[in-house]
Order: structure tokens, then C-alpha cells, then sequence
């Protein structure tokens, strides 16, 4: 039990630690801050003689800055990440007209992501003809409307009726 509550602590931490660090960095003052390093930086060159050890500090600090920050960045990246994803997931599921089917999506194997695009890029071939961008709202939805409408095309007998028009919707 102790080790679960160290590793929350630290977690908890970590997660702080990263959205703080990742906001700052990414301030202008920051960048402000980073290019006058690099000027100090390059105006001692003269005083230290353009030294390999002159050369050594910018590398050195540059490299071990830049591994730390990898980092932090991944495990903000990584959380805010898990937050769209759920938010995403909660306008899936709060939408009747929409497929389930892509709540979780992103744990899907690459072939099926694959798969999945392929039935995308068919319903984007079919909305194509569309001029109401919410006539279909799921893949079904949209083979079921596009059949209809051909059907309702080719013979006007079979035209769907107010009531299916209303159970397509």
C-alpha cells in the first residue's frame, strides 16, 4: 500500500511538474531567455579563445536540456493526449447519430485503422452528392440513405415513404 501511495505522490508530482515546465518553455520569455544564452554564449567565445571547453559547455548544456525535456514534454503530450481522446469519447457516446464504434479507436491495430479509413473514404465518396452535411451520420446510415436515394432516382415508385425518411434520420 505505501508503494502505491509513493508512486501516486510522485506521479501526481511528475504531472505538475511537466505542465509546468511544458508551459513555460514554451513562453517567449523563454525563448527570449534562451537566445541570450546563446549570445553570452557566442560573445565569450573571444575571451575563452573559441576553446574546445568554450565549445563543450553549449554542446554539453544544449544536449542534457534537450534530453530532459524529451521527457517532460512526452508525459504532458501523453496526458493531454488521454484527455482528448476522452473527450472525444464522451461526444461519441452522447450522440445518438453517431457511430460507437469509434469510441476507443485509438487502440485499434494499424490494419485496422486501415480498414476503418477505407469505410471513411467511402462515406466520404458518397457525401460527396450530398448537399445537407448531416444527411448521414455513421457508415450504415449513409450506405442505407445512399441505396435509398438510388433506388428513389431510378424509380420513382420506390421513393421512401415520410416514415422511412424519418428512420433513416
Amino acid at each position: 500500500m505505501k508503494k502505491n501511495k509513493k508512486k501516486n505522490k510522485l506521479s501526481l508530482f511528475f504531472n505538475k511538474f511537466s505542465q509546468a515546465v511544458t508551459k513555460g518553455t514554451g513562453s517567449p520569455l523563454a525563448f527570449l531567455i534562451a537566445i541570450l544564452i546563446i549570445l553570452v554564449w557566442g560573445f565569450t567565445g573571444p575571451l575563452f579563445k573559441f576553446s574546445d571547453t568554450w565549445q563543450l559547455v553549449i554542446n554539453t548544456g544544449t544536449t542534457v536540456i534537450t534530453f530532459l525535456m524529451v521527457f517532460v514534454i512526452q508525459q504532458s503530450q501523453n496526458r493531454e493526449t488521454t484527455a482528448i481522446q476522452l473527450k472525444l469519447n464522451e461526444l461519441i457516446a452522447a450522440n445518438k447519430n453517431a457511430s460507437n464504434r469509434l469510441v476507443d479507436i485509438e487502440d485499434l491495430t494499424d490494419d485496422e485503422l486501415a480498414a476503418l479509413k477505407k469505410f471513411y473514404v467511402k462515406l466520404s465518396l458518397l457525401a460527396q452528392h450530398e448537399t445537407d452535411i448531416f444527411s448521414s451520420h455513421s457508415i450504415d446510415e449513409a450506405h442505407k440513405l445512399h441505396t435509398s436515394k438510388i433506388k428513389s432516382i431510378n424509380d420513382p415508385k420506390l421513393k421512401p415513404t415520410h416514415e422511412e425518411k424519418r428512420e433513416q434520420k
